[in-house]
């Protein structure tokens, strides 16, 4: 029985949906889909009710592209209110989200629980110099400006750096609520860790990339593994002895569809080389 993750399918591009078929059948497996699916309602249901139907269970948290409010489409809804209504979706289909209980992987090796966190970010991962009012603008000056600006509403909150400090209060208090003897794999769509955040061609769409209040997540709830998209730039990488996982697919520039779909999905647990 293995865990295995895969982020940013944007769906939205044809050559990536068309790729989805190709997703190996693992029925006694457990599937991680970590953000960035699409923005669009019917896609995400779409490729939910594929891989529900191909893995045991399948857990997911939100990428920034899952919470676009296109100008059309979408019955309107924003933010908090798209986001809700994403977590009724993979309710239909019984998928884990970060607002359901976090179950613990069945594949032993010890208590280790899943915990998809949904946390955003808040300008944080920039250089010191830069006030955090001018993150944006300091981006903007290499020419740099991630969409989110004008199709990521934070609404009810009045900024997404306060809905990113209301979503980490709330996944602190339900992290430090697990049992002291359990270990943890963490599931977010933005890295967790500012010094993950390597773009070398476009180094100041960091801003955008997480928030330095999880920093420490990994050491504090006793990471096994932590697990992560977005960067679109698949990784493996060590923090105090944590194993990190990029495992984004990306746009298609970004891959090759020609290997398939299956080449991408990284194994979490029980991990390389240890069957």
């Amino acid at each position: 029985m293995k865990l295995y993750a895969i982020s940013d399918l944007h769906v939205d591009y044809r050559v990536n949906r068309e790729a989805l078929d190709g997703l190996p059948h693992r029925p006694e497996d457990w599937l991680i889909v970590a953000g960035d699916i699409g923005p669009s309602e019917e896609p995400f249901h779409q490729v939910l009710a594929l891989v529900t139907r191909r893995y045991a269970r399948v857990l997911w948290t939100p990428g920034n592209h899952d919470l676009w409010t296109l100008p059309a489409g979408n019955g309107g809804l924003r933010g908090e209110a798209k986001y809700r209504k994403l977590v009724s979706i993979c309710a239909e289909h019984g998928v884990s989200t970060p607002e359901d209980p976090f179950p613990t992987w069945p594949g032993g090796g010890g208590c280790c629980v899943l915990a998809p966190v949904f946390v955003l970010y808040d300008y944080s991962f920039r250089p010191d110099h830069v006030p955090v009012s001018q993150a944006v603008e300091w981006a903007k000056e290499a020419g740099v400006l991630c969409s989110d600006e004008l199709l990521l509403h934070p609404d009810p909150y009045p900024s997404r750096s306060q809905w990113c400090d209301a979503r980490c209060e709330y996944t602190e208090q339900r992290l430090s609520e697990l049992p002291a003897d359990s270990s943890v794999v963490l599931i977010s769509h933005f890295p967790l860790r500012e010094d993950l955040v390597s773009l070398p061609a476009i180094p100041r769409f960091c801003v955008w990339c997480g928030t330095r209040r999880t920093e420490d997540w990994h050491t504090r709830y006793r990471a096994r593994v932590a697990v992560y998209g977005h960067l679109h730039r698949r990784s493996t990488s060590y923090r105090h002895g944590v194993r990190f996982e990029e495992v984004s697919l990306g746009y298609p520039r970004q891959w090759k569809p020609e290997q398939g779909i299956g080449r991408y999905l990284r194994e979490i647990l029980p991990g390389p080389g240890m069957e």
